[in-house]
């Protein structure tokens, strides 16, 4: 149910106090506009969260994707989390995934013809993937973890959060897993509850929907992991996850693997040549499971299995959030924006 993996420390709730009031300060001089926030010309959709890591936010990054490329070129930039680069790196088909981060690897990859870039000053980078070089033109850029980065105002925040750790059974950082408080839910234009179970009833979303008390304005979406119907992987394989909260994919698989053992590391796990061969150890010739993410670390290792793993929409959904995306998209596109400024 949800709530279910969330540990709290409450020994540390003096400092979640603190922590809260200068977050708390800070959002304050962004809605006061003492902090002010840039905004752009062409699309900008953010994909984030509240908690730290674990709300599958590149599979929703790569459903978003998969849905404009149809008719847009789409750049995703991303702060590229570990890497080990510094500033503004657009990627190329040859970029290495220590120059731009595990999860921009695995989406250049897997969609090479989308724009991939990587800077902590997501307002640079927007500007630099909005420069004429970069061809073909952006369209739309998708914003990969930047919910707190208010420098740059998205025209649609979408806001993540994992069914398991709903933001209003969590505390603040670092008693518990919120990176700001609760309220900035109202920032969102669509919060998706992800990660969710096949079997949610509609009482409980109803549940969910009325404790996080929203604005009419706020649309809410369910969704799950689809996973293939059946895998060819062996006798008992060997499960290995470096993700944040990897219950609910063991709970899933478990419906479609009558056996496998788990190996569980921290989130964007750095796998060392000891890790590698602890693991190596542990399969013992079976064959090794993991992630799209995981398997851009794991060097070295024969009989890997990537999971597929794709965003479904619960309840028919897709449709009408697909058609939320594609409008804003549509109207905010550069061309829309310039020929409304000439009839002005």
């Amino acid at each position: 149910m949800e709530g279910d993996h969330i540990k709290i420390n409450y020994w540390l709730m003096p400092f979640s106090w603190l922590y809260g009031f200068v977050v708390g300060i800070r959002n304050l001089m962004f809605d006061l506009g003492v902090l002010k926030s840039r905004t752009f010309k062409l699309p900008v959709i953010c994909v984030g969260n509240i908690t730290v890591g674990g709300t599958g936010k590149t599979p929703h990054t790569e459903y978003l994707i998969r849905l404009l490329s149809q008719h847009h070129q789409v750049a995703v930039l991303s702060r590229g989390y570990k890497r080990k680069s510094k500033g503004y790196v657009l990627a190329a088909k040859d970029t290495q995934v220590a120059t731009i981060g595990d999860e921009p690897y695995q989406m250049k990859h897997k969609f090479p013809q989308i724009h991939m870039a990587v800077d902590k000053d997501r307002c640079h980078g927007i500007s630099q993937l909005m420069r004429e070089g970069v061809q073909p033109p952006t369209d739309v850029v998708i914003l990969d973890d930047a919910y707190q980065h208010r420098y740059v105002k998205a025209g649609l925040n979408i806001l993540l959060m994992d069914y398991h750790r709903l933001i209003y059974f969590d505390k603040l950082l670092p008693a518990g897993r919120l990176r700001e408080s609760p309220s900035g839910r109202l920032r969102a234009n669509i919060i998706i509850i992800t990660k969710c179970p096949r079997y949610i009833t509609p009482m409980d979303k109803k549940g969910i929907e009325r404790t996080l008390d929203l604005e009419n304005w706020q649309k809410v979406f369910f969704t799950t992991y689809r996973y293939p119907e059946k895998m060819n992987v062996g006798k008992k394989p060997l499960l290995v996850t470096g993700i944040a909260s990897p219950e609910q994919m063991v709970y899933d698989l478990n419906k479609i693997i009558p056996q496998f053992d788990v190996m569980s590391f921290p989130d964007h796990h750095n796998f060392t040549k000891k890790d590698i061969e602890a693991i190596r150890k542990r399969a013992a010739g079976r064959t090794i499971l993991t992630t799209e993410k995981d398997a851009t670390r794991l060097h070295g290792l024969d009989n890997v299995k990537v999971i597929p793993i794709e965003v479904e929409f619960l309840d028919g959904k897709s449709s009408e959030f697909n058609q939320i995306i594609l409008d804003y998209v549509h109207k905010h596109s550069r061309n829309s924006v310039q020929n409304q400024e000439n009839k002005e």
